[in-house]
Formats: C-alpha cells, sequence, structure tokens
C-alpha cells in the first residue's frame, strides 16, 4: 500500500518529538516507525529518531531531511535505564522541551518467540525486556518533562496480536501488557496535561512483519498473499503509513480531550474474533 497523499503541515509547528524505534528492519517497504518519525516531521515537529542502530537511525534522519524538515539521530538500547535518561537530558539540552513520546519498539519472531511450551526461559525474559520494559524506561525519563510544561503526549504501539489469538507468548503477553502501561500512565498523569494512548496495528505490510517470515524460508509472495486475505477491509494488509496517521493524529491537538485508548488500525480484522 502506497504513502497516503495529505498534506500535513503545520499540526505540530514547533513540537519536539523524540520516536524510539525510528529505524526498521531492513526490507521492502516502510516501517511503522520510520514512517511515523519522516510524517511527524512532515506536520512540523523536530523529531529526534532513537534506535539501537545508528545508521538506521541516520537512514531515516536522511529521509527527513532530505525533505527540508528537522531531525536528528540518537543511538538507544531500549532496555537500558541509563541510556534513556542521558537522550532525554540531551533532547532537554539541545531543544528545551519534550512535546512527544512515540514508542514503536518491539519484537517477536526475529528475537526468537514461540510457542508457549517451546520457548526458552531467557529468550522470554528478554522478549520482555524490549517490549514492555523499554516502554516503561522512556516513560519513566520523558513523562518528567512533560509534567514540568503541563503537556505532551506518548503513544505505545501495542498489536493487534493483544485482542486476538497469536501463537508466540511473548509477542501475545508483552502486548497485552503494553495497554495496562498505557491505561496506568494516562491515569496517572492527566491532572499533569500528559496524555499516553495506544495503537494496536493489525496485519501490516512493514518490514518486521515480512522479512523474518520470508527468511524462515515462505515465499513472499505467499506471505503477503496469505496475510491479505485476513483484512475485511479491502482485502489488503496496511503500511507503516496508516499507523503514522493514526499516531499523528493522537499526537496532535485534534486528539487533545482523548487519553488511556487503544487505537484499532487494522482493517476491520478486529470484528473477525
Amino acid at each position: 500500500m502506497s504513502e497516503i497523499d495529505v498534506s500535513v503541515a503545520g499540526r505540530l509547528s514547533d513540537r519536539v518529538a523524540i520516536v524510539v524505534g525510528g529505524g526498521q528492519t531492513p526490507g521492502e517497504t516502510v516501517g511503522n516507525g520510520r514512517a511515523t518519525a519522516v510524517l511527524l516531521a512532515r506536520a512540523g515537529a523536530t523529531v529526534v529518531v532513537a534506535d539501537r542502530d545508528r545508521g538506521l537511525a541516520d537512514e531515516t534522519v536522511a529521509m527527513i531531511t532530505a525533505e527540508g524538515n528537522q531531525a536528528d539521530a540518537a543511538e538507544l538500547e531500549v532496555t537500558d535505564d541509563d541510556q534513556h535518561r542521558a537522550l532525554v537530558e540531551r533532547v532537554v539540552s539541545d531543544h528545551g522541551r519534550i512535546d512527544i513520546l512515540h514508542n514503536n519498539v518491539g519484537v517477536s519472531i526475529a528475537g526468537g518467540d514461540a510457542d508457549a511450551l517451546e520457548l526458552d526461559p531467557d529468550t522470554f525474559d528478554r522478549l520482555w525486556q524490549i517490549n514492555l520494559k523499554g516502554v516503561w524506561l522512556a516513560a519513566r525519563h520523558a513523562i518528567p518533562v512533560m509534567r514540568e510544561q503541563e503537556s505532551g503526549s506518548v503513544v505505545n504501539i501495542s498489536s493487534m496480536a493483544a485482542k486476538l489469538a497469536y501463537p508466540l507468548v511473548g509477542y501475545k503477553t508483552t502486548k497485552v501488557a503494553m495497554l495496562g502501561l498505557t491505561e496506568n500512565l494516562a491515569a496517572t498523569n492527566a491532572d499533569y496535561g500528559v496524555r499516553v494512548n495506544a495503537i494496536l496495528p493489525g496485519l501490516m505490510n512493514t518490514p518486521m512483519a515480512i522479512e523474518a517470515r520470508v527468511a524462515q524460508g515462505t515465499p513472499r509472495e505467499e506471505i503477503i498473499a496469505r496475510r491479505d486475505r485476513l483484512v475485511p477491509l479491502g482485502r489488503r494488509m496496511g503500511s507503516g503509513w496508516d499507523v503514522a496517521h493514526a499516531a499523528l493524529f493522537l499526537h496532535s491537538d485534534e486528539a487533545r480531550f482523548i487519553t488511556g485508548i487503544a487505537l484499532q488500525v487494522d482493517g476491520g480484522q478486529g470484528l473477525t474474533g
């Protein structure tokens, strides 16, 4: 699915955004994090693209600056509390504020996820460290800045795997837990003017979703056709741009009275049970 052709200019003027996971798995399409970073910048935000792979973050920044928008890159291991602290301190020092925190990091197949009776305990712990603890650590350091400003928006990327049958226990359980974390942060920070929401992408044609399955030996065309058939709306998967536009809405003033929600971006897949 191609990029959505609508004007977003000015919707986030003068905002400063951190997009955690703003690089992406290499592949033929755009990932949720990269698309979101590009779109927030098009809307006027200065975007700090954080990723464990600095080179991938630099690629996203290059895409943003090539369009005449503002961004810089940061290397971040999401399981490291000190690195989160240093990133927030750097952003405040460089830009004076943090208006948006967008948490897009998550791993499943590529991280060794498996059936509940087959998953290695150390792998289970690692998945929870990346998929949930990393989100909490980012919020732990960014939200105090937002509290002082009495404004801010956090969006956590969960998954429709939290709502539907999903065979891999690590991804399923961490994405369910992320909804609880989102609700907790929303409830405890509303008095400070900080909004916290979640997005649940459904079947997306993104590198994270496709490339790991291709690497396991299934032909790309077969993977795409099988996933397309499961989407009621148009019998076609969504793209990173669909997630990015949902994120732009939640981060914008248009969503100023919305907090604690889990927004399904799934082409109606949730209606099928």
